[in-house]
């Protein structure tokens, strides 16, 4: 099984059934050393706002989310359902667990 933290839309319910066919079981989990910030993408009816990560290695900074365990395949698939302006990174939670987690793409 693959560790995935998600700080957005992969916590909502709706979003995990329509992607996995299933509601996820999480983790209250923190990262440290990241900030949200937000990026613009142009959809097809305008430009919408996302929540994205961005490191800054500093101790203060921390993002709450949940830690979910998800298969290989639903890993691929959530790459899909991010697309092309997130790419999957690996990070350390406070809990000194390892986990997947979605940046910007550039």
């Amino acid at each position: 099984m693959e560790k995935l933290f998600a700080y957005g839309s992969l916590q909502n319910e709706d979003i995990q059934k329509d992607l996995f066919g299933r509601i996820l079981d999480g983790t209250p989990e923190t990262l440290v050393g990241y900030v949200v910030k937000e990026i613009q993408i142009e959809e097809e009816f305008g430009l919408v706002h996302y929540p994205i990560i961005t490191e800054t290695n500093k101790p203060e900074d921390t993002i709450n989310g949940m830690v979910y365990s998800i298969s290989l395949q639903e890993l691929r698939q959530t790459d899909l359902y991010e697309g092309l302006h997130y790419k999957r990174v690996e990070v350390h939670l406070q809990s000194d667990q390892k986990a997947w987690a979605y940046s910007a793409a550039i």
